[in-house]
């Protein structure tokens, strides 16, 4: 069985486009240009500074470690006056390649225009030292923040200061967008966390670490991985090993992000009789998630639905 709403996914995109064009229209001369890395950065800026010009590098169906430097994102980022990633390294295959070659001395340095967020809050898995038969696995920490509410919004009061300095003139109204977006957060945490409370305790097998911040605040526990090194596809005999695992009868559900591929989970979920869910990584990864909030929901509720 799989658990999937992908099907919507080019209604999904184009909601999200739209409400961010909806977003910077009113502005159309005015405003901040912003160059996000991934989506959910697009969202987050969205909330705080929605007269800005906001462009996001990546879509929810693209894997932010694997990203072509093409000319158009240069272009993009030529013209910003502040770029947003994730950081710990997410972006290291790509991000310093746009640097040099947009030459935009205002997004080089987190002195200026430059934020990551994973440097805004304590990741998880920090690492004291790492090597490449370790496999794609970040020093910094696990840069898939997003999907801690309360990290999240750490990162949120953060951007807002940097917002600030990089546009002074409109301090008032980035706070003003923060305690709003504050106050709608924190009103839907507890909400979340309610609806969620069936999921503890829940046993899962997954695709990397993409959400293990979304396990840990929900208290599922992530058994095994369906890669047998982070970024190595998942080999014949590591799948076979994984359906012993699953056979014991105590793992919910298989899990992968958007962007990842299905062959293998499909394989153990056919085996093993267990649901494959695809959640979305990010806003825009189905029709539901058209913006921060409706993210959370549509990843709860398609959890909940294997239960």
């Amino acid at each position: 069985m799989r658990i999937n709403s992908k099907r919507f996914l080019t209604r999904g995109l184009k909601v999200l486009a739209l409400t961010l064009a909806l977003g910077t229209a009113s502005n159309a001369i005015a405003g901040l240009n912003i160059f996000t890395c991934e989506p959910e950065y697009a969202a987050l800026a969205q909330e705080l500074a929605p007269d800005a010009r906001i462009y996001s590098a990546t879509t929810a169906m693209q894997d932010p470690h694997q990203v072509q430097a093409r000319p158009s994102l240069i272009a993009k980022m030529r013209q910003a006056d502040l770029a947003i990633c994730a950081g710990a390294d997410l972006e290291i295959g790509w991000l310093p390649m746009l640097q040099m070659k947009s030459a935009n001395a205002k997004v080089r340095s987190t002195d200026q225009g430059l934020f990551f967020a994973a440097e805004q809050i304590d990741t998880l898995d920090q690492m004291k030292s790492v090597n490449r038969s370790m496999g794609d696995v970040h020093a910094k920490g696990n840069p898939h923040l997003h999907f801690d509410p309360k990290r999240l919004l750490g990162v949120a009061e953060a951007l807002t200061q940097k917002l600030t300095q990089v546009d002074p003139g409109s301090a008032a109204q980035y706070q003003a967008n923060l305690v709003r977006f504050s106050q709608r957060w924190n009103d839907a945490i507890p909400r979340w966390e309610e609806k969620a409370k069936p999921l503890k305790g829940k046993k899962i097998i997954a695709y990397h670490s993409s959400f293990k911040y979304l396990f840990n605040w929900l208290g599922l526990e992530q058994v095994a991985d369906l890669e047998p090194k982070p970024g190595i596809p998942p080999s014949s005999s590591h799948l076979a090993s994984l359906l012993s695992r699953a056979k014991q009868g105590d793992v919910m559900a298989i899990v992968i992000a958007s962007y990842q591929s299905e062959r293998g989970a499909d394989w153990l979920g056919e085996r093993a009789e267990l649901p494959v869910i695809v959640l979305p990584m990010s806003v825009g990864g189905n029709e539901q998630s058209v913006d921060l909030f409706s993210l959370y929901e549509s990843a709860i509720d398609l959890l909940l639905a294997a239960k």
